[in-house]
């Protein structure tokens, strides 16, 4: 074989490995669609299954970081998706590390998914979210952002990160709470 004729060949066989290692894990994404169609297509769901359902996802999806399988922007961005939906503070931190990695390799939603992601870990530390990505529901109170350090981020820095200003936001939370009943009193 002649030499160009191996370096042709060499060089489709690293262009072919290098292509297989950088497609995304097919299970992890039937985990995040799973996770996603939990919030989307089951509005009136039993939320003790759903919520039983996010941990066992996140175990699977935790081996997966854990066996380095994770490779592409949007693995990491699953990753993070599935990650907060947790429950301690710990998944929210894990889901902010992968949203973090899915922007740097490219997913621009990454940015945004930091932000909540930062907000829910935040209000998880009894701590103000800075953000404002999180709306609180509770039976005996209406909805509510609080508490949040509106004054520490700029409606610049929000637009940069892909989160909604503070007027946005107003308007989101007036309208939670027009659309709930009002808290009952005992």
């Amino acid at each position: 074989m002649s030499a160009m004729k191996s370096v042709v060949l060499f060089a489709l066989l690293l262009a072919a490995t290098f292509a297989a290692a950088q497609e995304s894990n097919p299970e992890l994404k039937k985990l995040v669609e799973e996770d996603q169609a939990a919030r989307t297509t089951k509005p009136n769901s039993d939320w003790m299954a759903v919520l039983k359902d996010d941990a066992k996802r996140r175990v699977l999806v935790r081996k997966m970081i854990d066996s380095g399988k994770l490779h592409t922007a949007e693995d990491y961005y699953g990753a993070a998706a599935v990650f907060q939906h947790g429950s301690e503070p710990d998944d929210f931190l894990l889901a902010h590390s992968m949203a973090m990695i899915a922007t740097a390799k490219g997913e621009k939603k990454g940015l945004w998914l930091a932000a909540v992601t930062l907000d829910r870990y935040l209000q998880s530390k009894k701590q103000p979210q800075i953000y404002g990505t999180q709306f609180t529901f509770t039976d005996n109170s209406p909805v509510t952002q609080q508490p949040y350090n509106k004054s520490l981020i700029t409606d610049e820095l929000r637009k940069e990160l892909g989160v909604s200003t503070l007027a946005v936001q107003d308007a989101q939370l007036k309208q939670l709470q027009s659309s709930r009943p009002a808290p009952s009193k005992k």
